[in-house]
């Protein structure tokens, strides 16, 4: 089934369906460097003498992932939208290492080679625990923290339906069926919502079949990165050294990160806000974006 342009919402009348305020029709740009040794892409919004943030989105996901949220700050900021390594439309890693430490190492490596000097980090999920862990890294470059439904202990619950997910059949017919199969796993979207989201997170092959954008080898059984035994440890380390003003934000309903963990987090950080979404599960971002607006754009605001 081939899709025609009105199948699809603009990013514009999606953010307003969806009560994403922003000043004005913005469109980022996309750019590519190479750094760490790997072809990376990134999103460019907004002028480039605002102060900087820097994004970061979870597995299986893309720099447009953030895009309602870019779409609101760019006035005021310029928002750097990072593809990571093997998603979206940086290159994939040759080696196949999808490691935390890789992942660290590559936005060590980006953010040294776009020469940037200061700057807020906010990360989603797996992006959220690299932001965490860079930030307690590199305290002189780190403004301000912001972690989205990311912390050092996930629930076993929401991770392993995540994985189920991913390791799925991953070649189908049409795009319409990949909207059927993601609306399916999360109904908090609309259907119009999630078709013009995923059109940046899949592709068509030349068979004509649809996949997703992002390296096969992470959808495979065997991968097992992310389950680093010293994980957990490494990661509330990290908390207790970051030193910036930081935010926790929470989804109401997710699976992945408790209250109690959430709360432990608030505690054990220098100067951290935990806040919960009550109208989202663990992708806030896009689960409910007006509400998350409101949470953040106030943070970064008091922050610059």
């Amino acid at each position: 089934m081939e899709l025609g342009e009105s199948n699809f919402l603009s990013l514009h009348d999606s953010a307003r369906l969806n009560g994403v305020k922003f000043a004005n029709e913005t469109l980022p740009r996309d750019r590519f460097i190479m750094s760490n040794g790997l072809r990376y892409h990134y999103l460019d919004w907004g002028n480039v003498d605002n102060p900087i943030i820097v994004l970061l989105h979870g597995f299986a996901q893309t720099c447009h992932s953030w895009d309602f949220v870019s779409l609101g700050l760019c006035d005021r900021f310029r928002v750097l939208a990072l593809d990571l390594r093997g998603h979206g439309d940086t290159q994939w890693a040759p080696d196949a290492d999808y490691s935390y430490n890789a992942i660290l190492e590559d936005l060590h490596c980006v953010v040294e080679t776009l020469g940037i000097r200061k700057f807020a980090l906010m990360g989603n999920s797996l992006g959220g625990r690299i932001a965490i862990l860079y930030a307690a890294e590199s305290p002189e470059l780190v403004e301000g923290l912001v972690s989205v439904d990311a912390a050092p202990e996930h629930l076993t619950t929401g991770s392993a339906r995540v994985r189920r997910f991913a390791e799925q059949v991953d070649m189908l017919p049409s795009l319409e069926d990949f909207v059927d199969r993601v609306h399916m796993y999360n109904n908090r979207r609309s259907v119009e919502q999630v078709r013009s989201s995923l059109i940046h997170n899949v592709k068509k092959l030349q068979n004509g079949k649809w996949t997703w954008k992002y390296d096969v080898k992470m959808r495979s059984s065997g991968f097992n990165y992310w389950q680093e035994p010293d994980l957990p440890d490494r990661l509330w380390q990290a908390v207790e050294k970051v030193e910036c003003l930081s935010m926790l934000v929470r989804g109401g309903s997710s699976n992945v990160v408790s209250a109690s963990v959430a709360e432990e987090m608030g505690r054990r950080m220098a100067d951290c806000r935990v806040v919960t979404v009550q109208n989202a599960g663990h992708l806030v971002v896009g689960d409910s974006p007006a509400d998350f607006q409101s949470v953040v754009e106030p943070f970064f605001n008091d922050l610059f």
